[in-house]
């Protein structure tokens, strides 16, 4: 498989919210890297193209690109 990243991710399993237009939807946080992360969501149904993403435990809000999603997984790039 082709390695397209620019940054190693880290394994983790953090908890997070996905904000936009005033709401939030819970996720869980499964890679994270400098540049980037794999979120894991209920359904990424209605989650739009660009957002912020919030880890209260590590005091992180970060704006975020989604660059692909699959089933109930997302992989973002940060803004």
């Amino acid at each position: 498989m082709r390695e397209d990243r620019t940054a190693l991710r880290k394994r983790v399993l953090k908890a997070g919210q996905v904000e936009f237009g005033g709401g939030a939807i819970d996720c869980t946080v499964r890679n994270l890297s400098d540049t980037g992360a794999a979120l894991s969501v209920e359904s990424p149904v209605g989650i739009p193209a660009e957002f912020n993403l919030v880890i209260v435990s590590d005091n992180v809000n970060r704006r975020c690109r989604v660059v692909w999603r699959k089933d109930n997984r997302i992989g973002i790039t940060f803004a």
